[in-house]
């Protein structure tokens, strides 16, 4: 499965947009490539479906604060079902253009000539790529929050240009071949009738301008590439695999474009006590068979430091201990904290010395160690016995 394009890559938009030039990204995207315009051709489907995508995640303030912290992660099942077709996407967009002036709609044919005039060059938004980075993180790290510094190496602005690949303006001049459309006319005629198509113009690669004399430092790409460390905060309760968005820390786009993003990845180091699943933390306790019998106090590793419990006497081996509020809290503190729960495990020894063995069998016969669970010792050893069923 292919992955799927940043949403504001798709719209054409940097990550400070306002919702008023969301919106207009839209409609313009979406005229474009609305299947009424373009019937048959599965391409400008997939086009369509993409923008139409990125407009409802965008669109709503809450799926696209998540989406800015967390990408498509943050978002997950959240984009619109395409499989009853494009009737609620075209009221949208029927919405949309009414507020632009525009009459008519779609769904039933693309009347009203809404195909602007071809071959007129629209002004291209470059957009940097994004730039993926590992931090690996301890539980510690994660139930704290905690500030990373990440080094990369990235392309940036050429200083000694300004970006624009030549040091002068006179420098660049307008594609002779386009006359800075960037595209080139084939007017094909057949009788009374002909066809025009556009191709990207060869000489200047569809920029519409030429650089007579680039910039030595970037060889007129505009861009240089630069070590630099970035501070990532990264908040509690991550887990592994989740995936942080630092907008436009990435990579530098020619003709000072769009940044791209930093996307960090989390991975959690292993815990040398704890197991994590989820918000909750476990851990084994185990203790001795006096210990077991006659009640003990413990401490046990939490990860605010040792925490003292107390065992209590005639505790059972597989006995539980439930630690409120000593898990990991999740993202942002919605939801609480999770917990910590404690197995206790009672060590029975396999090598004992004359004296020890001649103890414990005149224990043997003794009522007190002749098996006699109660109605709560049944209840406990029957969840016991569910785990191997």
């Amino acid at each position: 499965m292919a992955e799927k394009r940043d949403y504001y890559e798709v719209l054409g938009v940097s990550k400070s947009a306002s919702a008023d030039e969301i919106k207009k990204a839209y409609k313009k995207m979406a005229i474009k490539y609305h299947p009424d315009k373009n019937p048959g051709n599965k391409e400008a489907e997939e086009k369509f479906k993409e923008v139409a995508e990125a407009y409802s995640i965008l669109s709503d303030p809450d799926k696209k604060a998540r989406y800015d912290q967390f990408g498509h992660a943050g978002v997950e099942g959240a984009a619109p079902d395409f499989s009853g077709g494009f009737g609620n996407l075209n009221d949208i967009l029927n919405d949309i253009l009414g507020g632009f002036g525009f009459g008519g709609g779609f769904g039933g044919g693309f009347g009203g000539g809404f195909g602007g005039q071809r071959g007129q060059r629209q002004e291209r938004v470059y957009r940097g790529r994004d730039i993926r980075v590992r931090v690996k993180l301890t539980l510690e790290e994660i139930a704290k929050g905690v500030t990373k510094e990440v080094s990369i190496e990235k392309s940036v602005p050429c200083s000694e240009c300004g970006g624009k690949g030549a040091k002068n303006s006179s420098d660049i001049k307008t594609c002779p071949a386009c006359h800075g459309t960037g595209q080139v006319e084939r007017v094909v005629r057949q009788g009374f009738f002909q066809s025009v198509t556009y191709s990207t113009c060869q000489q200047c690669g569809g920029e519409g301008k030429i650089i007579s004399n680039p910039c030595r430092s970037c060889s007129g790409t505009g861009l240089v590439r630069k070590r630099e460390t970035i501070e990532v905060k990264i908040p509690a309760g991550v887990e592994a695999g989740m995936q942080l968005t630092v907008p436009g820390a990435g990579n530098a786009a020619k003709n000072n474009g769009i940044n791209g993003d930093l996307l960090v990845v989390i991975e959690e180091l292993e815990h040398p006590d704890l197991k994590r699943d989820g918000n909750n933390l476990y851990y084994t306790k185990v203790i001795s068979l006096p210990d077991a019998i006659l009640g003990t106090e413990t401490e046990v590793p939490c990860l605010d430091g040792p925490y003292r419990i107390r065992i209590d006497a005639g505790t059972q081996s597989g006995t539980v201990l439930r630690l409120r509020g000593k898990g990991l809290p999740t993202v942002n503190g919605y939801g609480g904290t999770g917990d910590m729960y404690v197995k206790i495990g009672v060590w029975i020894p396999k090598k004992l010395t004359k004296e020890e063995k001649n103890l414990v069998e005149s224990l043997r016969n003794s009522e007190s160690f002749s098996p006699n669970p109660t109605k709560e010792d049944k209840g406990f050893f029957e969840r016991i016995k569910d785990l191997f069923d």
